[in-house]
């Protein structure tokens, strides 16, 4: 119901109330907020645990919460609740030495995600290369200019439709030549 508002105006319906953008709010973040307590803590069902209670306290506290950004104080009031768990189960450690030992992404893990954003990124720009000229101005007006259709079709002299046309078939033709050239640029890596 509420996918394609913003994060404020769903934050918003939610203070008022709204139990449908309370349950939408959970379902936009919940994936970000997994992902990035993995980075805190390994065990997946205290973390699980963790968000959940989050989002009780959020109902709890509807009325009285106010944030300019959604993303950061969901991060932000998670990393707090894990490290307070992390308190109870260890109480005679602060939370900067908490913080210095428990985030911590090894230097291996740092290698090898620049190799696959390397690899990814050689992959899109081969692809792109065996693009049509209009295909590549399509996906370039569209994706990094972020113009409107009716603006690409203007710059472009050609109709609405056709501009539609252009880059869906330019970005299936993407996704299909990054699928063959990623496979085997990733087992390189592995």
């Amino acid at each position: 119901m509420y996918s394609s508002i913003s994060d404020i105006d769903l934050w918003n319906a939610f203070t008022s109330g709204d139990q449908q953008a309370f349950s939408d709010l959970f379902k936009r973040f919940y994936p970000l907020l997994f992902q990035y307590g993995t980075k805190i803590t390994t065990d997946s069902s205290a973390l699980e645990d963790a968000i959940q209670e989050l989002f009780i306290e959020l109902w709890q506290k509807r009325e009285t919460l106010s944030v300019v950004s959604v993303r950061s104080y969901l991060l932000q009031a998670l990393k707090f609740k894990l490290f307070k768990l992390f308190r109870v189960k260890s109480p005679l450690v602060n939370r900067e030495e908490l913080e210095e030992t428990v985030f911590d992404i090894s230097h291996e893990t740092f290698l090898i995600n620049q190799q696959n954003e390397h690899a990814q990124s050689n992959a899109i720009i081969a692809a792109l290369n065996q693009l049509s000229p209009r295909q590549r101005e399509v996906i370039y007006l569209k994706i990094y200019k972020g113009l409107s259709y009716e603006e690409i079709s203007l710059v472009m002299n050609i109709n609405y439709q056709v501009v539609r046309n252009l880059l869906c078939q330019a970005l299936k033709t993407v996704r299909k030549l990054c699928r063959f050239i990623l496979l085997p640029a990733l087992s390189l890596i592995a």
